[in-house]
């Protein structure tokens, strides 16, 4: 049987051989050419890749620039603050992480997943994209001992803004909140879930208050957890600013507004600095860093009050007889002021069909340029108003800083409205008339001022006639942005009146007296609608808020070579003497007594 089977037959086909060993030399060839693509074509991209798999790069950040007043009162400063990112590459599942971080710190999967996806263009590869800015130290520490299972989780330090006195400086302040992507685009140096400056100084100085990054170098192991690290760049502070702003006079300033909607100015009338910049009602500065929900953003937006409102410099107003010393000053320029005339005041005057009533109802009787400012005659106004004409009230007025901004160091200021025939005509679509020269010359009308343009007026009133740049920073040069078009006898003329309506008699402003201290104002109430006769005979107690004059009063105060002026503003607060005049007193006492007069409560 075994002869039957030669060597031959037991021999495979030579064909299927030959297949096999091409086979072979094919999978060898393959194997070959992803050799040298991966090791000589691409060997240079891994091996980067590879590095930076082992070696990883992240910013370090800066604290930003502490704030203080002008005592060395801390008001802006630093705290260490928790944040969750998230490493993509790192990561194995991102939509079962986004839902573990969803139970573990109760914010909505649909926001995380949101911010991944908006982040993920905006974040470099092996840069954590934060998901959450802020998260508590107990949740903080949850996620941390069980990061292990959620590889890709990465919880950084950083500093977080904290205002000590949230509501009290917010307006000048301002405060900081997560950049966005314009801003963000705009600025290389931002990145997803930094902090930059929104209003306030922190939004003018954001560029010198946010320092610099630093840069580090760690290894990480397979899972992405970090071992060894270096640092490349340190990080750089940002620069500490200290304010011309005295804290308490500031808390005083507000304690008297507490419950009011209004502002209180107080400048050195020689340097411009502010000593006080106050605006009420306010707002918590401290509620932005943290992050406002949907909720709480509306009801400060909608709220009637007007808190965001920084009153001070924003709100314009009309001036009342707050604005009577430029009138009065308009009139010494252009040459038409006997200062011996005298004019009657019966308590009304006509023209045409009109009747323009003096705010005493029977009148001043004989009164002079000066007795009309002590007294704030609006009859004796009236006439030098139509006299003046507005071509020379207005031109005379923005010479002495009305109707444009004053430049302080914070956004959005107002200038305000002086106006003009052409602005009207512009405006309304109809001529200038003789009654609104008269309304004009009362601080009425059309023309609206900031209670910071009042302060700044009143400083150029005792300072020889400079306007100048209000100051926020202590250490600021002073700065003359123009000069009251006034002599000096023309200026001495002004401040005698204003001193005379603190120590006269009759002067509308005797409240504001002071022992030892050199004082002038001007009180002022300003029409806020046209009273209809049925609420004339109310009480002022029951005439409706809304409808309630806005109450002015403005004042320099000096003593031993120091000199202030301040101006208050309080809405709806019917009458100058009565509704502005006590925190302006407070503040005089305060600023040359160091005494703090308590607002008394109301019956």
């Amino acid at each position: 049987m075994t002869q039957m089977f030669d060597d031959g037959e037991r021999q495979p086909p030579k064909f299927g051989l030959l297949l096999l060993q091409i086979f072979i030399l094919g999978l060898f060839c393959i194997f070959a050419l992803r050799l040298w693509y991966l090791q000589i074509h691409r060997g240079e991209e891994y091996a980067i890749k590879a590095r930076e798999n082992q070696l990883r790069q992240e910013s370090v950040f800066a604290p930003r620039g502490l704030i203080l007043d002008r005592n060395g009162e801390l008001l802006a400063v630093n705290e260490p603050a928790y944040a969750l990112g998230l490493v993509r590459e790192d990561c194995k599942d991102i939509k079962a992480t986004l839902v573990q971080v969803s139970k573990w710190t109760g914010v909505p999967v649909a926001d995380l997943q949101k911010k991944f996806h908006k982040g993920r263009k905006l974040v470099k590869p092996f840069e954590p994209l934060i998901l959450i800015s802020d998260i508590p130290f107990d949740q903080m520490a949850e996620i941390e001992a069980n990061r292990l299972h959620w590889p890709g989780l990465d919880i950084r330090v950083r500093p977080r803004r904290h205002y000590k006195y949230g509501t009290l400086m917010a307006h000048i302040l301002g405060y900081v909140a997560e950049a966005n992507e314009a801003e963000m685009k705009k600025d290389p140096d931002l990145a997803l879930g930094d902090e930059v400056g929104k209003q306030g100084l922190e939004f003018m100085l954001e560029r010198p208050l946010r320092g610099g990054k630093g840069r580090r170098q760690f290894e990480v192991d397979v899972s992405g957890r970090k071992l060894d690290e270096r640092m490349l760049r340190n990080p750089r502070a940002g620069q500490e600013l200290d304010l011309s702003i005295d804290l308490h006079l500031q808390q005083l300033a507000m304690d008297w507004l507490k419950g009011e909607a209004g502002a209180v100015v107080v400048m050195d009338a020689d340097t411009g600095q502010l000593h006080a910049l106050v605006s009420s009602p306010s707002f918590d500065s401290n509620a932005f860093s943290s992050g406002l929900t949907p909720e709480q953003w509306a009801a400060l937006r909608d709220d009637p009050m007007h808190p965001l409102q920084n009153r001070a410099i924003q709100s314009v107003y009309p001036p009342g007889s707050v604005f009577k010393p430029c009138v009065a000053g308009a009139g010494l320029a252009n040459n038409m002021v006997d200062l011996k005339e005298t004019v009657f005041c019966n308590g009304a005057m006509k023209l045409g069909r009109h009747v323009f009533r003096c705010w005493r109802r029977g009148g001043h009787g004989k009164v002079n340029f000066e007795r009309a400012l002590v007294e704030s005659c609006d009859v004796y106004f009236y006439k030098l108003g139509k006299k003046l004409g507005v071509d020379r009230m207005s031109a005379f007025a923005k010479a002495c800083g009305y109707g444009v901004k004053s430049g302080i160091q914070l956004p959005h200021e107002k200038g305000g409205n002086i106006a003009t025939r052409e602005w009207k005509r512009k405006r309304f679509g109809v001529r200038w008339q003789g009654g609104d020269d008269l309304n004009m010359a009362i601080g009425q009308g059309f023309t609206l001022v900031t209670p910071l343009q009042v302060a700044r007026f009143v400083a150029a009133m005792i300072n020889g006639g400079k306007l100048l740049k209000p100051q926020l920073l202590k250490d600021d040069r002073v700065e003359v942005l123009g000069r009251v078009p006034l002599r000096d006898d023309q200026l001495a003329l002004i401040k005698k009146a204003m001193r005379r309506t603190v120590d006269g008699a009759r002067g509308t402003a005797r409240r504001l007296r002071t022992k030892g201290v050199d004082v002038g104002g001007k009180t002022g109430t300003a029409q806020v609608v046209r009273l209809t006769d049925e609420l004339k005979k109310l009480k002022d107690k029951d005439i409706p808020y809304k409808y309630r004059d806005h109450a002015w009063m403005c004042a320099y105060a000096e003593k031993d070579g120091k000199r202030y002026a301040i101006a208050a503003l309080v809405e709806h607060g019917l009458h100058g003497g009565s509704g502005a005049g006590p925190v302006v007193k407070a503040v005089i006492e305060y600023l040359f007594n160091g005494v703090t007069l308590k607002k008394p409560a109301k019956k």
